[in-house]
């Protein structure tokens, strides 16, 4: 396992020259310093502020993102990341992520609270599309997601953002190794769910303990490990082998639901100070498994969808074919909108239109993170007109005892 990020939450104002920027350096060196006396190797630290509309006044968007990626990287951050849920500031979306190298933004599509959002669908639609053909190879859309009913504090990039009570830091965790291990050799599920949870648990512990270090040392506070068991591009390192391993079918085939709610319900038992998703992680360029069965065309776009609704973040780095238009994108995350209001959940959409890669063909990514898939086309109706209509928002209808799907 290692640390995918020490993730620092700030609540910033439009000049960035607060108190809470001083504190999360300290914590920033602290965690840098120690971290492999404490046994773990960190990859990144990032820093997320609150939402964009929250925190400006007269400073346009564009300003203002280029300064904060100025001031985090002085501070010593490699990433950072900001949230836009304002229509005042959704077209400002795709200048924030080509006017920098290092800044992640999201866009919140839906909510429990609010709904499904349309005109913020149409907004993260034609950001994607726009991001898709910006550059050579699409990875603009790297640094951009679509966010829906996502809560503050999620250390993973990119709907990272701040909530009320930053300043504040959690772990994301880089883990699918541990499920890995946990299954290879296991007797029977509970033999797998044990291992897996004595696993998860005696790493917390050693995390936990230098999570209350860094605090102590930072006086910031420490909120919980994000234990999402996010892959790496290696067979020994990706949660869709893990599934393989527990069910003896290849991922995308019959048991593959069920597999990954095996893993969510074990994620549930494992006791340890929870943050963020804290659940299954399935983000296709990311997961070398995923990628090679994408080949063997054993699941869709549908099949993630339906995996989506018993365990993790959405559809996170799906590549596409570079032709997909707004409109099509656009009814992809209309339907991931619905799933996570209706179930009350917080899922994602990091879509990765290729340019000159048609639906069905390989990308042909020179990327450490990534392993080359097969992209999909989006089937989308062109007659569909509900996206075109002047619904601006939507409240499905919600059981007062709905239980949270994390």
């Amino acid at each position: 396992m290692k640390i995918r990020s020490v993730t620092t939450f700030v609540r910033a104002d439009e000049t960035l020259a607060n108190g809470a920027f001083d504190r999360a350096a300290l914590l920033n060196r602290a965690a840098r310093e120690t971290a492999a006396d404490a046994g773990f190797v960190l990859q990144t630290t990032r820093l997320a502020a609150q939402p964009l509309e929250a925190i400006l006044r007269e400073t346009p968007a564009l300003e203002f993102g280029r300064a904060f990626e100025t001031l985090y990287r002085k501070l010593g951050f490699e990433y950072g990341a900001l949230l836009v849920s304002s229509a005042e500031l959704y077209g400002d979306a795709s200048a924030l992520v080509q006017a920098t190298t290092s800044l992640f933004v999201s866009l919140a599509i839906a909510s429990r609270a609010n709904g499904i959002q349309f005109d913020a669908i149409q907004a993260a639609a034609r950001t994607i599309h726009t991001l898709a053909h910006a550059s050579a190879d699409g990875l603009y859309n790297f640094r951009f997601a679509a966010s829906a009913n996502v809560p503050p504090n999620v250390p993973f990039f990119p709907t990272a953002y701040a909530g009320d009570d930053a300043p504040s830091f959690a772990f994301a965790t880089e883990a699918a190794d541990l499920a890995v291990d946990a299954f290879t050799n296991a007797r029977s599920l509970d033999d797998a769910q044990t291992r897996l949870v004595n696993a998860l648990e005696s790493h917390a512990a050693r995390v936990e303990a230098w999570g209350a270090r860094l605090q102590a040392q930072s006086g910031v506070h420490y909120a919980g490990i994000d234990f999402s068991m996010a892959p790496y591009p290696d067979e020994g390192t990706s949660l869709a082998t893990a599934l393989e391993r527990l069910t003896g079918a290849r991922f995308g085939t019959r048991g593959t639901l069920f597999a990954a709610s095996f893993v969510t319900d074990t994620l549930r038992r494992a006791k340890f100070t929870r943050a963020g998703f804290s659940t299954l992680m399935l983000p296709m360029l990311e997961d070398w498994t995923m990628a090679r069965r994408s080949h063997e065309n054993l699941y869709s776009l549908d099949s993630l969808l339906l995996y989506s609704t018993v365990c993790g973040a959405g559809l996170d780095t799906i590549p596409l074919a570079g032709d997909v238009s707004e409109h099509e994108i656009a009814a992809l995350l209309l339907d991931l909108a619905a799933l996570a209001v209706k179930l009350d959940k917080p899922l994602t959409a990091r879509l990765v239109p290729v340019p000159n890669v048609r639906a069905g063909e390989s990308t042909q990514f020179d990327f450490e993170y990534f392993a080359n898939a097969r992209a999909f086309g989006i089937d989308a109706d062109a007659g569909m007109r509900i996206l075109n209509s002047e619904i601006s928002s939507y409240k499905s209808p919600q059981s007062s005892s709905s239980p949270h799907m994390g």
